[in-house]
């Protein structure tokens, strides 16, 4: 301020005793000096005086809600559901006036106004409302609680996978108004399925029809998604749809926008980008787009009157979210389905053992096509084994048999050909040398591993098996195997080098391919799609994908070859697969006949024998091993509980990448399975959670718990 401003104001002031006057009336002013602090002398709301808040504290001793004290000015903005920030960790000796002061200023939302505490102290004030935006109903909330109860876990966690983080420009910015319901669509492509047009005119009627799909191959399921979610908004409802990756969420919002025109759905993927992510998201929360399409992250959407929720490919690993508590989107959309009573679609084309088991217990019909529309559409299958490799002086020399450069040859003359080829780093589990059945563990049918080439060891107990053969034949040689895949592109180019080769890995996926002759080499899961369908397609080392240390490495390895057989052709257009694999083996054999559902009750029956998930709950628990054996004496589990091992987890090498459960890197951890039969899953669920909580609260080593691995070995 300049000199001549300060004179003409200390005269019109009134000099010094104005000046005191002024510091006086500041100092017994009421209106508090620093309100997003302490608010210290604030007035409280006349009404509702208290806030309930669940902090964004993901610590087991601290999963409950806390009360603050609403100051007067924040009371029309303070409602539930807003996010908040408070002051959270202040000892009940630092109180002035009342109220509690200092700790540390972390994020929460208001869950509800009351008008008095259970806790009997004095309340810290609420520091600001960071935006007046509801964005927690109670209907979220819920929903995050019954997950978080499901998977041992915290709310704050859940809620910090299930709300977006805030965008300002975004929330700025009003949504649109909400279209009228669309008409009812046609059958169209569901005609090819029995029960197809029935399930739409229940869709649309109001119903809430359960079922499980198993999609023919070929391009239309993205469209028959769309359908059923047309029929539900021609309802009046809501529809949610999560798929596995952006690529299928880009094809199913082009099937909406298609069918719906602009305006109906909304799509939550992480390529949108935290802008555009949120404000699509806040468009459904505030009711102005009834529809939702997204992947894993979506299956929290706080779609309104929710009348569909359905998820594809439920088998894919990205459906399995990777932060904790780490829940799996198939059983979030089915405590959704039980809870707001809607509709449930389960669909791919190749069934999980989990699929099965809805429809064994009745939960859910099957929705699938007559035999033979899935003959006409399947491409025909045709199996290279081992017998066939060893008489084969072609796969000896160039590691593709005959039977396989015949099918390159014959399908370039009309189209792409497709190579799927295993990812590196798939370690086998030991099989039978002469009928290739699995060598498992006689006392818990785990599978057994020869580590440093030792005597067998089972790998979910830890026994040893000194004297084992096989059940189904009698021998007692073992094998394992593994086929190196590293060259197959530069091999392929060498044999064909006038057609163009052309790859898609985790590190570069293309989305697809033109109709023309080229070799088109993939990683599983990374297959792009061919326009009008790929001519022939190549299985390489199906014995890498069979033989993972995992209890679904069948499953998984017939979901990753119908996955790409459903980009080829029919058999009425030449279409052909070629599988290198044993062919007696029971996924081979389902591959042929085109059988997922008739593998997966076969898989549900073993493990409803053997007492494996999902017919038995499971938790995995892993820690330090003095950590792991103080923690399963301490925990109170149910009595019907068996405790399996615990077992060395194998060791991270420092610099290399770690995944998701796996120790810190140069430490020595141990893993114990804990299961239970039906009916058991929320007590040991509550038990494992009790006893973690009571350590975090001691400050006790880590230890690591998570209900229904998706991968145990």
């Amino acid at each position: 301020m300049r000199s001549d401003d300060r004179q003409s104001g200390e005269s019109a002031g009134g000099g010094p005793e104005q000046l005191a006057l002024i510091r006086e009336t500041v100092r017994t002013a009421r209106v508090p000096r620093a309100k997003p602090r302490t608010w210290r002398g604030a007035a409280l709301a006349g009404e509702m005086p208290v806030a309930r808040v669940v902090v964004n504290k993901g610590v087991l001793h601290l999963d409950q809600f806390f009360d603050y004290a609403v100051p007067e000015e924040l009371d029309e903005v303070a409602r539930p559901g807003v996010r908040v920030r408070v002051r959270f960790g202040a000892g009940a000796h630092q109180v002035r006036g009342g109220r509690r002061e200092g700790g540390r200023l972390i994020d929460g939302f208001i869950v509800e106004r009351r008008a008095a505490s259970d806790y009997s102290g004095p309340l810290a004030a609420l520091a600001d409302v960071v935006s007046p935006e509801p964005v927690l109903s109670a209907e979220l909330l819920g929903l995050a609680r019954a997950v978080a109860d499901r998977y041992a876990g915290t709310l704050a966690d859940v809620l910090q996978l299930a709300v977006p983080p805030r965008n300002a420009r975004a929330e700025a910015k009003p949504s649109p108004e909400p279209l009228p319901p669309p008409a009812a669509p046609g059958p169209g492509t569901w005609e090819r399925y029995a029960d197809g047009p029935a399930f739409l005119d229940a869709l649309a009627g109001g119903g809430s029809p359960r079922a499980v799909w198993t999609a023919l191959p070929g391009p239309h399921w993205a469209g028959e998604l769309a359908a059923a979610v047309a029929a539900t908004l021609a309802s009046g409802r809501g529809a949610l749809v999560v798929v596995p990756d952006g690529r299928a969420a880009a094809r199913v919002d082009t099937a909406l926008t298609a069918l719906l025109g602009e305006g109906r759905h909304a799509l939550l993927t992480a390529e949108a980008g935290p802008e555009r992510r949120y404000r699509q998201w806040l468009a459904v929360r505030r009711g102005s787009v009834r529809a939702v399409v997204g992947t894993r992250a979506a299956m929290f959407a706080p779609v309104q009157d929710l009348g569909l929720v359905a998820v594809w490919d439920d088998g894919d690993s990205s459906h399995s979210e990777q932060h904790a508590p780490q829940p799996h989107a198939r059983e979030v959309l089915l405590l959704r389905a039980a809870h707001d009573q809607c509709g449930f679609l389960l669909g791919g084309t190749s069934c999980t053992v989990e699929a099965a088991q809805l429809v064994a217990t009745g939960w859910a019909l099957p929705l699938a096509a007559p035999r033979e529309r899935v003959r006409a559409a399947a491409p025909l299958v045709r199996t290279v084994g081992d017998g066939e490799l060893a008489r084969d002086e072609a796969a000896r020399v160039a590691r593709l048999p005959s039977l396989a450069w015949q099918a390159v040859r014959d399908g370039l003359r009309t189209g792409p050909v497709l190579v799927q080829v295993p990812r590196r780093g798939y370690v086998p589990r030991l099989a039978c040398e002469r009928c290739r059945a699995p060598a498992r563990c006689r006392h818990c049918a785990g599978p057994l591993q020869a580590p440093a080439e030792r005597d067998l060891r089972c790998g979910w107990c830890g026994r040893d098996e000194p004297g084992w053969h096989c059940a189904e034949c009698g021998s007692t040689r073992l094998r394992a195997r593994v086929v190196g895949a590293r060259r197959t592109a530069e091999e392929l180019g060498r044999a064909f080098p006038a057609v163009p080769v052309r790859t898609s890995g985790r590190d570069h996926v293309l989305e697809s391919v033109p109709d023309r002759p080229a070799l088109v080499v993939s990683t599983p899961g990374a297959e792009p799609v061919a326009d009008g369908g790929y001519a022939a397609a190549l299985l390489l080392d199906g014995w890498a994908m069979l033989g993972r240390p995992d209890l679904r490495a069948g499953e998984e390895a017939l979901r990753r070859w119908i996955h790409a057989g459903s980009l080829v052709r029919g058999q009425a257009e030449g279409g052909t697969v070629v599988v290198v694999a044993e062919p007696t083996l029971r996924p081979v054999q389902a591959l042929v006949r085109w059988d997922p559902v008739g593998h997966a009750r076969r898989e549900l029956a073993e493990r409803a024998e053997l007492g494996f998930p999902p017919v038995s709950r499971m938790a995995a628990v892993t820690g330090p091993p003095d950590a792991l054996t103080a923690f399963l004496a301490s925990v109170a589990l149910p009595g019907d509980a068996e405790v399996l091992g615990p077992v060395p987890l194998p060791m991270t090498d420092p610099g290399r990448p770690r995944r998701t459960g796996d120790p810190p890197p140069g430490e020595r951890w141990e893993r114990a399975l804990v299961r239970v039969p039906p009916g058991s899953g929320a007590a040991l669920a509550a038990a494992l959670k009790a006893a973690r909580a009571g350590r975090s609260a001691r400050g006790g080593d880590p230890v690591r718990v998570r209900i229904d691995p998706p991968d145990i070995g």
